[in-house]
């Protein structure tokens, strides 16, 4: 079989060049290495152009000079009648021994200069080694500190200290990077036990409607098709948070959708769905719907939020008590109210119980299986809305829950652009 026809045949050079670079060590590779190859590089050129400019300099200026000496000379000259003795001066150039001394100078200066440009190279070698350190040592740290980090613990940052140069600026990026990524595993952490806690009260509905509907031998058709209703409404509930959960999975948190929800009806479902829980420790629902307004938001998480609060008010009623709920419009705000007869929360109590993973009596609550975010996630329902929940005593001791919404602006349908 040959080779395939998408990939080149390498060249005989490229081959050496991947068997040189096998063959050399790995940390010539490094970029350590190639900062020192570099700073030793430009040191030593810089070097070598000064020595050499020097020693040119002083050669040309050296050579160009010449040495004089000036004689006094008697000459004889034939005059008539004899002959005269005329001084002259005559100037002779020669080589003196200063010249000599000169060449001789220029000769070591040469030989100490080599000498001299072969020590620099080793030094600028290991200054530059030990300045690359230096310059990458916040890199060991930041490197140092990533590999500490793990996927369940990301509490550690770098925290690089010194002036905002390059290498701060990217210990800070980092930093940012795995304050986000805390952020979103804790998000995604909150999100799971909140789903989780959900996915249990439509699974007690569902197990508590169809054992009352099988506990009854003559159970009309009317009555097993209402289970079979309530059953499905709490399947929708739970499909909502798979849905959630697989779209919290790619972009990291649920999507809401935004519609028209009439509070009387949202009131009415959560009532019929726990109606059978209430029958059951006769307990009294009731009902004042007549005020109740529309408001705009996902009619599931509302229906949510709703019957976590009624769940939760079931638990702490007592038996043959009476469980209100309301719903009302002030102004342009609309209120869902829930009150019970239970036994009521502490004013220390009070402006925690909004709080994750708060369960006031601890024990109590591991013992009942409670995870401590069911009010957790009204308010969170809540602030998503643009609304607040808010938690007060009545006169008779017990509780009352109020949930606020902005009222859906009422209007003409806008024409299609």
């Amino acid at each position: 079989m040959g080779p395939s026809p998408d990939r080149e045949p390498m060249s005989r050079p490229a081959r050496r060049a991947v068997q040189l670079a096998d063959w050399l060590p790995d940390w010539l590779g490094s970029i350590r290495f190639r900062l020192t190859a570099l700073y030793s590089l430009l040191l030593f050129a810089l070097a070598a152009f000064v020595v050499a400019g020097l020693y040119a300099v002083l050669a040309t200026r050296l050579n160009d000079e010449r040495f004089y000496r000036t004689y006094q000379v008697t000459r004889v000259e034939q005059v008539p009648g004899g002959f005269q003795l005329t001084p002259t001066e005559v100037r002779a150039s020669y080589r003196s021994v200063e010249a000599l001394a000169n060449e001789r100078a220029l000769s070591l200066l040469r030989s100490y200069s080599l000498s001299a440009l072969v020590l620099l190279f080793f030094a600028s070698l290991a200054i530059g080694w030990l300045v690359a350190g230096r310059v990458l040592a916040p890199i060991g740290r930041i490197t140092a500190v990533a590999r500490e980090i793990q996927a369940t613990d990301l509490s550690r940052r770098i925290a690089l200290r010194g002036p905002p140069d390059e290498l701060k600026e990217l210990a800070d990026t980092f930093d940012a990077m795995i304050t986000r990524l805390d952020e979103a595993f804790a998000g995604q952490q909150r999100f799971i036990q909140e789903a989780s806690h959900e996915l249990r009260n439509p699974l007690a509905v569902m197990r508590t409607n169809i054992e009352v509907a099988l506990a009854d031998p003559d159970a009309e058709v009317a009555e097993l098709r209402r289970v079979a209703s309530l059953v499905g409404s709490s399947a929708a509930r739970m499909s909502r948070l798979v849905d959630d959960l697989l779209v919290y999975a790619r972009l990291g948190a649920p999507v809401r959708e935004v519609a028209p929800v009439p509070l009387a009806g949202l009131v009415d479902d959560a009532v019929g769905e726990f109606r059978a829980v209430a029958s059951e420790r006769s307990i009294t629902l009731l009902t004042d719907l007549e005020e109740a307004p529309t408001v705009a938001g996902d009619r599931l998480a509302l229906r949510q939020a709703v019957s976590n609060l009624l769940s939760n008010a079931l638990r702490l009623a007592p038996q043959g008590s009476t469980i209100w709920l309301a719903a009302g419009c002030i102004g342009h705000e609309a209120w869902i109210a829930v009150t019970d007869e239970g036994p009521g929360i502490t004013n220390e109590d009070r402006p925690h119980v909004f709080e994750r993973f708060w369960r006031g009596d601890a024990q109590a609550a591991r013992a009942e299986g409670r995870s401590g975010l069911g009010l957790a996630i009204v308010a969170q329902v809540m602030a998503d809305h643009g609304g607040s929940a808010a938690v007060a005593p009545t006169v008779a001791g017990g509780t009352v829950f109020t949930l606020r919404l902005p009222v859906a602006p009422v209007g003409p349908p806008e024409a299609p652009i």
